[in-house]
């Protein structure tokens, strides 16, 4: 890796013309750059001449601080908690002073003109109104979640005391923002209608992968384990994500269809997989295998040999408004999709994907061997999906709105820009 300084050394120095442009980004629900939307971010500002700092939490093995690829990244301990809100409200409450203490101890000694906060949560405004009053630092909300929406699909609940508080947070939030960056229209429709943003301060960027870096290499065959088939879940395995109906599908299209041709791979982790692991103990499926969390390149070693990519995400006020990335990675790698009928699914896989009704189990299985049964239909639409993430998805094509941002909120005169260069 290029420009990586462990430890307590110094960072780098900034690139040209990046003086007095300084930006700070937090982060709380994952570590960076593990975190692909805001390492692309950092990548995207620098490459435009911005010295861009990250607070974040670790991740395992992760120093306090490091400067990576010319970014700075200072991370504390996250916490270790269960699964419930007491859990989450103690998660969130130790996070706010880790990042506020790393935050002002940052700008002590960088003076940063701009904070970017990403949300989950919506707990980071006071920290911004602090700055501004410090030192007119313009805060950005990176809207990367629907807070009272995750809430509901994670608890069940939508209404009382708590419900309310945190629609006042991400109001509070999207008040305090002098410009909010949506993750898709959906999002910047809640961020104008509910949140009372005007209009032209509101960006949409969307999380667009990287082809590149993620495109279908030789097949493994040891994925398959001796089946004709393979079909994969990628990503987060929480109560919203609907990891529980992929498993009943497959023990559908095993155990009600008979289909012994078939393997299944589910890649990540999250509060949900111990008993995502239960349920398939349960149901007998030997032919499903939990892989944890992964590397890129053992991902990449399982997409390559994926014949379908699974989308189970029910239907429901978070999920039909949300862009999904395992949609877009799927894509990136060739492979067809099956998804239950979402709204911003459908915007981001168009045909590359088949949808069905939402929440039925046994449509959504019918959709995957009916795609297992068709190579032909399974090409076309797998190429289709490569070819809209190349040429519309791409974060290439996102991070131009992105820096745009940054130059306006900089005052950055046209023909004082950075030529924007390809991220890789």
């Amino acid at each position: 890796m290029v420009g990586l300084v462990r430890g307590g050394s110094r960072p780098s120095a900034p690139p040209q013309g990046s003086r007095n442009r300084g930006v700070l980004i937090i982060v709380q629900n994952l570590p960076v750059p593990m975190d692909r939307r805001v390492w692309l971010e950092c990548q995207a500002l620098r490459s435009a001449g911005y010295d861009v700092s990250v607070v974040c939490p670790k991740g395992p093995g992760d120093p306090s601080h490091e400067v990576r690829d010319g970014v700075e990244i200072c991370k504390y301990t996250a916490h270790a908690g269960g699964s419930g809100f007491v859990s989450f409200a103690v998660e969130y409450f130790y996070s706010f002073l880790a990042t506020a203490w790393l935050t002002l101890k940052l700008w002590r000694r960088k003076r940063f003109r701009v904070i970017q906060a990403c949300n989950p949560p919506d707990i980071f405004w006071p920290l911004a109104l602090l700055l501004r009053m410090l030192g007119g630092v313009r805060f950005v909300f990176d809207h990367h979640d629907l807070c009272p929406e995750l809430f509901q699909s994670r608890f069940e609940q939508s209404s009382g005391v708590l419900g309310r508080m945190l629609r006042w947070l991400e109001w509070r939030t999207f008040r305090s923002a002098d410009h909010v960056i949506s993750t898709n229209e959906s999002y910047r429709e809640v961020a104008v209608g509910r949140g009372c943003v005007p209009a032209e301060r509101v960006t949409v960027v969307r999380t667009g992968p990287d082809p590149d870096r993620l495109r279908r290499t030789e097949p493994n065959k040891s994925w398959l384990d001796g089946r004709k088939h393979l079909v994969t879940y990628l990503g987060v395995m929480g109560p919203q994500d609907g990891v529980d109906l992929a498993v009943q599908c497959a023990d559908w299209i095993v155990h009600h269809l008979g289909r012994d041709d078939v393997s299944f791979v589910f890649a990540g982790s999250g509060d949900c997989l111990p008993g995502l692991v239960a349920l398939r103990d349960r149901l007998g499926l030997s032919e499903v295998t939990f892989t944890g969390r992964v590397s890129d390149d053992v991902l990449a070693s399982i997409l390559s040999s994926t014949d379908v990519g699974l989308c189970p995400d029910p239907k429901n006020p978070l999920n039909d408004v949300s862009t999904m990335n395992k949609t877009m990675e799927y894509m990136a790698f060739s492979i067809p999709v099956v998804a239950f009928d979402l709204r911003e699914t459908r915007v981001s896989a168009a045909g590359a994907a088949l949808y069905a009704q939402p929440n039925d189990i046994s449509d959504f299985s019918a959709k995957v061997v009916e795609l297992l049964d068709d190579e032909a239909r399974r090409h076309e639409m797998g190429a289709l999906g490569r070819r809209r993430v190349v040429e519309q998805l791409a974060w290439r094509h996102q991070s131009p709105a992105y820096v745009g941002v940054y130059d306006r909120l900089f005052d950055v005169p046209s023909e004082a820009l950075s030529p924007m260069v390809a991220v890789n």
